[in-house]
């Protein structure tokens, strides 16, 4: 989680305590108000570890993808080349079974 950005915890703001004063705001709106925001943190909190979770995954998966790529473009012998060799065995085994037939 980003803490070095995140000042409080929903532990603080639960625990936070103001001082009243005579003219001072509604203790019971001010408590009411600090639970919504407890909640909306919690949902924030929440969100942001299922957002590096996905975000670990996403380039997991990419990375395995890119490897993959990069082996079967390795491995496989190109198109062309794999069809020159087919016409050419193809061609030698007229030769042996015709003859020289197909050439007059």
């Amino acid at each position: 989680m980003y803490n070095q950005e995140v000042k409080l915890t929903t532990k603080e703001i639960l625990e936070k305590e103001f001082k009243t004063s005579m003219r001072g705001y509604s203790q019971d709106e001010v408590d009411k108000f600090l639970d919504v925001v407890i909640q909306d943190y919690e949902v924030f909190q929440k969100k942001i570890e299922r957002l590096e979770q996905e975000i670990h995954q996403l380039r997991t998966e990419a990375k395995r993808a890119a490897s993959e790529r990069q082996t079967r473009h390795q491995t496989s012998p190109s198109v062309g080349s794999t069809n020159y060799d087919i016409l050419q065995r193809l061609s030698n085994l007229e030769k042996k079974v015709f003859g020289n037939k197909l050439y007059e």
